[in-house]
């Protein structure tokens, strides 16, 4: 007599009805459906108040660095936050699980300006708000600090600003003072305003925002700096509220 074949666990969950009611449970069970419409038009307030918030710092923002390509982060982040927070706004415990699987995120990125981290606060801010289901109060606080920031913005721009963040480093043999860059700058038809001047034993480093008529007033001016010391630098950096 054959002894009769060992049965595995797995034929059980091969069963196609079983198969497909977990599929049906996991994908399609009536809590799902009713929040699924909820959390498209979440996502979509998510990237347009993050799209906003983007183009207020490329066109507001003091930030040195370029606010063109940092501002592109803020809609990936409030949409971001607005999915996670979802998620777990009804679990305690997806809750405590996403702050454990947070905490092994480690972020290398140094935040060169103080303004740089506080929209990323309001991005994260925005996406927490519109998660959370309170998406009329977000939108209305949005409204208004967008409206500060403008408001801000327009009361310190007089004219045609410079568009420019030129960086000067000088070794010790040369060492101009300030006022002879400022000097350097509008001989050549610059507009300039001195942002930042360190100066030690061995060099200094000045950084001007500046606007330069056209090339060849950039071109003329390294020219005249090449004429204090063949040995200094020069950099520029666009500031990130226009151009592509």
């Amino acid at each position: 007599m054959r002894p009769s074949e060992p049965s595995f666990p797995f034929e059980n969950f091969m069963d196609t009805t079983k198969l497909q009611d977990a599929l049906r449970e996991l994908f399609w069970d009536s809590p799902t459906l009713e929040s699924l419409p909820t959390l498209v038009l979440s996502l979509v307030a998510a990237a347009i108040l993050g799209t906003l918030l983007g183009q207020a710092y490329i066109h507001f923002g003091r930030s040195l660095s370029n606010r063109r390509v940092f501002a592109a982060n803020f809609l990936l982040l409030t949409v971001t936050t607005t999915l996670v927070i979802t998620i777990v706004k009804s679990s305690l415990a997806l809750s405590l699980g996403l702050v454990g699987a947070l905490s092994i995120v480690r972020f290398r990125a140094a935040i060169k300006e103080p303004e740089e981290l506080a929209f990323l606060f309001l991005a994260i801010s925005v996406g927490l708000g519109l998660g959370a289901g309170q998406a009329l109060i977000t939108v209305i606080a949005l409204v208004l600090i967008l409206g500060l920031i403008a408001i801000r913005g327009l009361m310190h721009r007089q004219g045609p600003q410079p568009n420019l963040y030129l960086t000067v480093a000088c070794p010790a043999g040369a060492k101009p003072t300030a006022s002879q860059l400022m000097s350097l700058l509008k001989q050549c038809g610059a507009t300039a305003r001195l942002k930042r001047f360190d100066e030690s034993p061995q060099s200094i480093e000045a950084t001007f925002l500046v606007d330069f008529r056209d090339l060849g007033s950039f071109d003329t001016f390294g020219r005249q700096l090449q004429q204090l010391h063949p040995g200094v630098r020069m950099s520029c950096l666009d500031d990130g509220a226009t151009g592509g």
